[in-house]
Formats: C-alpha cells, structure tokens, sequence
C-alpha cells in the first residue's frame, strides 16, 4: 500500500518535521526540485534511499533565479502529479511552499557566489546563481538534511552550491548524480517538454557534438579550435549556442595548457524558444 507523503508548506513545519526524524537517530536525505519530475530527478530519490532513512522533496518554481523575459510563468507545474510520483517511491514528505513563504513581504537578503558562479551561465543569465544560491540556502537552512541530492547535468549549479555549502560551513553533504538521458543522448529536463517533435529529433544532435567535440580535445585537437567546430554544427544543425567551452571540472576556471587536470565540457543553445543545457566529462 502507497502512503502519501506528509505534505509542508512552511519553513517552521519543514524544520520540525526533520527535527522530530533527527531526534529519533534517523538521517535525513533532501532532494530540491522545481516539480515537474521526470526520470531523472527519481534516479536522486532512489540514490538517497540507498544513502538515509528518510527523505523530503521539494517543490518550489523559484521565481529569484527567473529574468522577468525568461519562463517564470510557463514553468510547468504539476504538483499533484510530481507528489503521486513521489509517493510512488516511498518520499516521506513533500515540501510545497507558496512564493510568499520563500521570500514574505520586505525580504532583503540574498547570497551571491563567486568562484565556480563566474562565466558560463553567468555571461548569459547573470541574475541566475544569486537565486539558486538563496533558495538552496533557504531550504538547506530550513531543513538541515543530512545530505541533499543535485543532477550534474546542471553541472554549474552543482559547484555553486557545493561552493556556498563550504563557504557558509553548512552540515550537508551535497551529493551530486551523473545525468540521466534518453535512449538518443538527449538529458532529461523539465524544459524538454517545450520542445516540438521535431525539435525534439534535432535535439538529440546536442549530445551528439558534446561527445564528438570531446573526442576531439581528447585525440589533442586544441580546445579552443574543437570548441569553435563545435559550435558551428551545432549552428548548422539550427541551434543557437550561449556557449560551448572547457572548464576545470573542480572550478570550472579556464583550462591551464598541457596540464593534467580534470576537465569538463560544458554546452548550452537555444533550439527555437527552448534553452537547453549539457556537459560531460574530458
């Protein structure tokens, strides 16, 4: 028999339902989501049961890390469904709130990174990380888990909060899981369902460049050159790239030459309306 999460709509009933898990000797796994649920995010679900006793999801399109031109307002959102979903796999409790619990009347305070949160996404959206640091803060504050699950498809993301959880001296252990993908390469994303059937076809075409701009760094083509290849099919194939570029993998800092340090690769374009996001390891 499914029984439904317990379901939270505020940061005090949030810190009081982890503190009643914690005074029992029970850890506590948390997985932040914007809702909307697609494989991916359930592949963090079954990573933390693995990882806790209990687990709390939440759900919360996050209206600080939205430009006023981007989709705010046609961010799909499927609670009902996303809790079904959560239940399906045992979540113990759904974090919900409304806009106004997240940031009431006269909220002043954000946190800013730097480090890791400097170029890439920033060049382009450079509101973005204030407002995933803040609400990561805010939840992590709020809820105090034992560990919190992140998808490194939002690679970026992953290393800013990583960052602000050191730099703040936050007790959570922020575990990040490799990107789950279609059949055809393409990462799973909520904003996959923007797309068109046939821009969903040309999409798979992402991946595709990621992996062979890769091969080519990895075969010693100059980055710089692989990268500018890159882009072009990408352009070719009726993308518009925000960028294609390697970084550090741990810093995500310019590659130093002929060094041996981690590196990834990381990709966003637009296809149409919809802005897709990918990286891979080098």
């Amino acid at each position: 028999m499914i029984h439904p999460p317990i379901l939270l709509r505020t940061i005090s009933d949030l810190r009081a339902n982890t503190a009643s898990w914690h005074s029992e000797g029970l850890t506590v796994g948390m997985i932040p989501t914007m809702g909307a649920l697609h494989d991916g995010h359930l592949a963090l679900v079954t990573e933390a049961r693995r990882r806790v006793d209990r687990i709390v999801a939440t759900i919360f399109v996050n209206p600080a890390q939205f430009a006023p031109t981007e989709d705010f307002g046609a961010y799909p959102r499927t609670e009902a469904s996303d809790v079904e979903m959560l239940a399906a796999l045992g979540v113990e409790a759904v974090f919900a709130p409304a806009a106004r619990e997240m940031y009431p009347e006269g909220h002043a305070t954000t946190i800013s990174v730097a480090g890791p949160a400097l170029g890439l996404e920033t060049d382009f959206r450079p509101h973005f990380f204030t407002g995933v640091a803040t609400v990561v803060g805010k939840l992590l504050i709020g809820g105090f888990p034992d560990i919190a699950m992140f998808g490194e498809k939002d690679y970026q993301q992953l290393l800013v909060v990583r960052q602000m959880v050191a730099d703040l001296h936050l007790p959570t252990e922020i575990v990040g899981l490799p990107t789950v993908r279609e059949a055809d390469g393409l990462a799973l994303s909520s904003r996959n369902a923007y797309l068109s059937a046939e821009e969903r076809r040309t999409a798979a075409r992402l991946p595709a460049v990621l992996q062979q701009t890769a091969t080519a760094i990895r075969s010693g083509t100059d980055a710089a050159e692989a990268c500018a290849t890159g882009r072009a099919a990408l352009e070719a194939a009726g993308f518009r790239p925000d960028y294609l570029e390697l970084r550090n993998s741990e810093t995500l800092a310019a590659p130093i030459p002929c060094s041996s340090e981690p590196l990834r690769l990381l990709v966003a374009a637009w296809l149409g309306k919809t802005r897709l996001i990918d990286n891979i390891a080098v």
